[in-house]
């Protein structure tokens, strides 16, 4: 009986010394993940920042383009809406109303060409045997200032946008 005895006392012996072992260590590792986290957290903060920045401008960039197809889309609808510059311009400025820190530009230029191919300045005289199609083209153009200036990155970022459309005859 008494050789059961030792063996077991040699059991608890080791498992003590197995936890007096692993108490010292977690004693030693008690502040490593607060020191982690404030080693990582500046570097996830700042990816996320710009993560969020790239966000805003990309959806910026989104709101230019649309509004320059906004805008094509009002003057092609006939040639009197095609020279229709302010109107061009003011449905424009409507369609990006969640641009808030860039003022839209537009601009509209018209083009013409021949139905059966060849080139043309516009004038009635330009297509024999064909009649003149009007191409209407808009570009749109914002400036957008990140709310928050970053090293590395510009301070502000031009956004453009360009839509083309036949005007209707």
């Amino acid at each position: 009986m008494q050789i059961s005895r030792v063996r077991n006392c040699n059991r608890e012996r080791s498992v003590l010394y197995l936890c007096d072992r692993i108490r010292k260590r977690v004693k030693e590792e008690k502040g490593q993940a607060l020191v982690e986290l404030a080693l990582t957290l500046p570097a996830l903060v700042l990816l996320l920042v710009a993560a969020a920045e790239f966000a805003r401008v990309s959806y910026a960039s989104i709101e230019v383009s649309n509004a320059a197809m906004a805008a094509v889309q009002y003057g092609a609808q006939t040639a009197n809406t095609a020279g229709d510059t302010v109107g061009i311009q003011a449905v424009a400025q409507s369609d990006a109303l969640d641009l808030t820190s860039g003022v839209l530009t537009a601009t509209a230029t018209k083009s013409c060409i021949c139905s059966n191919g060849s080139a043309s300045t516009c004038l009635s005289t330009d297509c024999s045997g064909a009649y003149i199609e009007t191409i209407l083209t808009v570009k749109t153009q914002a400036t957008i200032d990140p709310l928050i200036h970053l090293p590395g990155i510009p301070n502000t970022f031009t956004l453009r946008g360009q839509a083309v459309q036949k005007v209707l005859q």
